[in-house]
């Protein structure tokens, strides 16, 4: 008998109506055959609210003692939905279980807010799997060597699923969500976006690590590390489909890079609106330099992303990098207090109005001129591109943020993917 993971997003958990959805949908899985385990997000805005009467108390407090109450309040979220699909599972006829993150329990570190797992002990779930039962694990939440509960930061439900997936050797993870699978780029921008039957591991991670949000970046991550197999799909698909369409509808994340997924050169286009640029003028061009700028901006815990150092210039450079807009300002003034007096460079300059947009697909491996062609797309546009970063599967470049939506609708239709999908090999 196989097992299967579901994870439902806040969304699905909405209101007492769509969980008794969600209830109906497992139940028709579990009376096909198969051994369920569930892993269900807080519900819709619950986690937001929650956080925020605690951010009215203690207004711009970022203490660890702080922190460890914060996830103390944030996992009560989660346990509501799981003991509100337990009863509802119940009232569907199934046995069903409901467990927190610390009595299954999932191990983590002791990181407040931003907790890695570390181990996950499956003895009680699948005990109560062979007897007949469905079992309803929280996302999101765990707990340390020191019995504190944690949380693994925003999207931590993802990444519970797909770990107790790996955990228990699950034939699949199915991750339902508000949209029924990954799109070739957001169709709220694109209209002619198409749904993708199958995309790689190393392209998912590339579109969650470059702005698309249909998947948490380290359940992607989770997933590639021990090999477990992913589908993306819809929970608002009626709950009685038929349960072999419901089982290859939405999007696969796979391992396999078949014939038809590796004629595609482009498989998508992701972009983040999130980006600000910082540029430091007139850098001394010595060792050792880049380390005396980005040092303290990682001792800051911010992410630094694109890094540009231009030529030198009668022994000075001009060293420019990203970071997501919220840390601009922190970034700025970091520099100017500590790092423009330790390197004696003459300024801090930036732009919080600039976007990343990257072309993603495993064919870029085996096809030349691909970011030519990107470069001429946006330059017959009139976008100037500011800042370039590769790997071997994608293309980013920095633009201006007014031209965002106009070099995502260029570049799709540029690379074919308004074009409808191939259809398999016979």
């Amino acid at each position: 008998m196989a097992l299967i993971v579901h994870k439902y997003g806040g969304t699905s958990m909405g209101s007492t109506e769509r969980i008794r959805f969600v209830a109906k949908r497992v139940a028709k899985w579990h009376r096909a055959g198969y051994q369920m385990v569930v892993v269900p997000s807080a519900m819709s805005g619950e986690t937001n609210r929650l956080l925020g009467l605690a951010r009215e108390l203690a207004p711009g407090v970022e203490t660890a003692s702080f922190n460890r109450e914060l996830d103390m309040i944030a996992a009560t979220g989660e346990q509501v939905s799981v003991g509100l699909l337990a009863i509802a599972l119940q009232a569907e006829g199934l046995e069903a279980v409901s467990y927190t993150g610390w009595q299954v329990p999932v191990q983590t570190d002791s990181a407040f807010t931003k907790a890695r797992i570390q181990r996950i002990d499956d003895a009680r779930v699948r005990a109560d799997l062979g007897a007949g039962k469905v079992v309803v694990i929280t996302g999101f939440q765990g707990i340390d060597p020191e019995g504190h509960i944690t949380t693994l930061g925003r999207g931590g439900s993802d990444t519970s699923a797909v770990a107790v997936a790996a955990a228990m050797k699950a034939a699949e993870c199915l991750i339902y969500t508000d949209v029924d699978g990954v799109y070739t780029t957001d169709p709220r921008v694109v209209p002619e976006a198409r749904r993708l039957a199958a995309i790689s591991f190393e392209e998912m991670l590339e579109m969650a690590s470059l702005g698309s949000k249909v998947l948490q970046i380290r359940s992607v991550e989770f997933a590639g590390k021990y090999r477990v197999p992913l589908r993306v799909l819809s929970s608002f698909t009626p709950w009685d489909i038929d349960l072999a369409e419901e089982a290859a509808s939405g999007t696969l994340i796979t391992f396999e890079e078949d014939e038809n997924m590796e004629q595609a050169v482009v498989s998508g286009i992701a972009f983040n609106r999130d980006e600000a640029k910082v540029t430091v003028t007139g850098v001394p061009d010595r060792p050792g330099i880049a380390f005396q700028i980005l040092g303290p901006v990682a001792d800051a815990n911010i992410d630094v992303d694109v890094i540009i150092q231009n030529v030198s210039h009668d022994g000075r450079t001009d060293f420019s990098f990203t970071v997501h807009r919220n840390d601009y300002v922190r970034t700025i003034e970091l520099l100017e207090a500590s790092v423009l007096p330790a390197t004696g460079a003459e300024q801090v300059t930036g732009d919080p109005k600039i976007c990343k947009v990257s072309i993603v697909g495993i064919g870029m491996r085996s096809h030349v001129g691909v970011a030519s062609k990107m470069f001429r797309v946006l330059s017959e546009e009139g976008i100037n591109i500011q800042m370039i970063s590769t790997s071997e599967i994608k293309t980013s470049v920095v633009i201006d943020e007014k031209y965002m939506e106009l070099a995502v609708r260029a570049l799709h239709k540029a690379f074919g993917l308004d074009a409808p999908a191939p259809m398999p090999a016979a």
